[in-house]
């Protein structure tokens, strides 16, 4: 049995107003349930009773998590493929409109399987890539020949160093988050920026399907943000948001996990609509987005 992590206070904010929201089920290897708690005063959700850290890897061994397999098994997944390509380019055009440069030193935490790292260092940026996984370590080599880092490493790198630092879907995983961002404080230059995108379960996609809303993901998200945490958390560490983009692709690849999930199969029609509809109430306020793109200065 894993050993699991039992919270009496908030894990981000140290409040004691917690309580239950409701049981999710871990649709990808596990399939155990697991309880989001919430926390009035900062606004996080988070996974109560998740593994720990030396437990948690067993959750992210399976075929179908594409993120540390690269697998094509299912249409999902294939959809998935073909937009990937179109992404890792606006996040290269993003990182270099944000910074100001061509190319840099950039920081690249959970990698996965190393797209994005490789298509910045083909782009003249000088990469250093950090990924926990060991299986998705060795098929970045397989595939990339690009040599990943244990993450691990970060808290071993010289400081000031780091024109950017990005986190692409990572910070939900992390256990202790705020070491890690007062550890990318440290990283950045001082005119780098950090750019983290995670989740936002305000949207409308999250609100339509509730508990069967596949950004929860648990137990390997272990948070689920809201802009208003992501502003109070680099307030603490002394950083401060200096932009939110949205992510317009998740609301569609979300909603249809989470149609799949709640119903047994996908119902096409409606995720896609539930998708645009989240979209479209995105494009008046970028916080209500299904995932969201956070910039982040000194």
């Amino acid at each position: 049995m894993s050993s699991q992590i039992n919270y009496t206070l908030c894990p981000v904010c140290g409040s004691a107003g917690i309580s239950e929201v409701f049981k999710v089920k871990d649709n990808s290897v596990s399939h155990q349930y697991f309880y989001i708690y919430h926390c009035s005063n900062c606004q996080v959700r988070f996974t109560q009773n998740p593994p720990s850290e030396t437990s948690i890897g067993d959750y992210y061994k399976s075929e179908d998590y594409i993120s540390h397999t690269d697998t094509s098994k299912g249409l999902i997944n294939r959809l998935y493929r073909m937009v990937r390509n179109f992404s890792i380019n606006q996040k290269k055009k993003l990182v270099k409109k944000a910074t100001g440069l061509k190319n840099g030193n950039l920081l690249d935490v959970g990698s996965g399987t190393g797209y994005f790292a490789v298509a910045m260092h083909k782009d003249g940026w000088q990469v250093t890539a950090l990924e926990p996984d060991e299986g998705a370590r060795m098929v970045a080599m397989d595939q990339h020949s690009l040599s990943l880092l244990p993450v691990e490493e970060l808290f071993n790198l010289a400081g000031n160093k780091f024109d950017a630092i990005t986190l692409w879907h990572v910070l939900e995983h992390v256990h202790d988050v705020k070491k890690y961002i007062s550890t990318f404080k440290k990283l950045l230059t001082d005119n780098g920026k950090l750019f983290i995108a995670v989740p936002n379960y305000t949207s409308h996609d999250a609100k339509k399907y509730g508990r069967h809303w596949a950004a929860y993901d648990v137990p390997r998200h272990l948070y689920h943000f809201t802009p208003h945490t992501i502003k109070l958390l680099m307030k603490d560490a002394g950083l401060k948001i200096t932009a939110i983009k949205p992510m317009w692709f998740d609301s569609f690849y979300v909603s249809l996990l989470s149609s799949k999930y709640k119903n047994g199969s996908i119902n096409w029609f409606d995720a896609f609509w539930t998708g645009l509809v989240s979209n479209f109430k995105a494009m008046s306020d970028v916080k209500k987005c299904s995932s969201v793109i956070y910039i982040i200065s000194k």
